[in-house]
């Protein structure tokens, strides 16, 4: 999620929570206030946060192996 995307301020707190309840790896926050920041046909696409965002899927995934 993003840092200022007022629709993830109310779930921040469950997100955190989560990572310390059951020690999820990482818990990211991105700069600026998009929503869908990852979706490349709307308008809160953001591209740098959108290719940090897939690096770090993979780098996870390929954690798992």
């Amino acid at each position: 999620m993003m840092e200022d995307d007022e629709w993830c301020a109310e779930d921040l707190p469950a997100a955190r929570e989560l990572v310390e309840t059951i020690g999820a790896p990482s818990l990211f926050q991105y700069p600026g206030d998009r929503h869908l920041f990852a979706d490349s046909s709307l308008a809160d696409y953001d591209e740098g946060a959108a290719r940090l965002l897939v690096q770090r899927v993979l780098r996870f995934l390929d954690d798992l192996e």
